[in-house]
């Protein structure tokens, strides 16, 4: 059962003496003591992917606070359910979250439910910018691909065998699921099938 201790800064030119003191006070050994010089943003840090490698079950990770060790809830989350899987036990000592007692756990409930609330507002924020901006006229989406002017002729053609299928791809400027559907359209428009109801 060993004891490692995170930290982290987001430059270089940052001081994570703060952090280790810590880690010193809790006498964990030098050697179980990661430190990344970079921002929380990137999650393929390597002294974190390395500690995650190292741990084993009954391990515990420790770190100064939540924000040293994940860029932001869903993260945490995240990070915390693989070490759970490993059975590695984590503790924040400034937020007082340790997933090895049942007050840690609650904490984490709440971290979760906050991320999902966080992700709503964040999804309903957009939904109701989406429907502002289409109010406005804003267009979403690729704009349509024009019919070329003699794209009838070029169907004709094609249907008679005059004109390979990679030929009228090129002259109409399409891709193939873009011609079938102006095609289909363009059937819908002559009669030659039912518009779907």
């Amino acid at each position: 059962m060993a004891i490692y201790g995170y930290a982290r800064t987001s430059t270089l030119e940052q001081n994570e003496n703060r952090q280790l003191d810590a880690f010193s006070v809790l006498k964990i050994p030098p050697e179980n003591v990661i430190v990344d010089k970079q921002s929380g943003k990137n999650t393929a840090r390597p002294g974190l992917k390395k500690l995650l490698a190292s741990v084993k079950r009954n391990d515990t990770i420790i770190v100064e606070s939540v924000s040293r060790f994940a860029r932001n809830t869903r993260d945490l989350l995240d990070l915390v359910e693989k070490l759970n899987k490993k059975g590695v036990e984590f503790i924040s000592q400034k937020e007082h979250i340790d997933t090895s007692t049942p007050t840690g756990k609650f904490m984490l409930t709440v971290f979760a439910a906050i991320s999902e609330l966080e992700r709503d507002c964040i999804l309903q924020r957009q939904a109701e910018g989406i429907k502002a901006a289409r109010a406005r006229g804003v267009q979403f989406g690729r704009s349509a691909v024009a019919v070329p002017d003699d794209f009838e002729a070029l169907v004709k053609q094609w249907e008679r065998g005059g004109l390979s299928f990679e030929e009228v791809l090129k002259r109409t400027n399409m891709k193939k699921a873009t011609f079938y559907r102006r095609l289909r359209e363009y059937r819908i428009s002559k009669g030659t099938i039912k518009k779907p109801s």
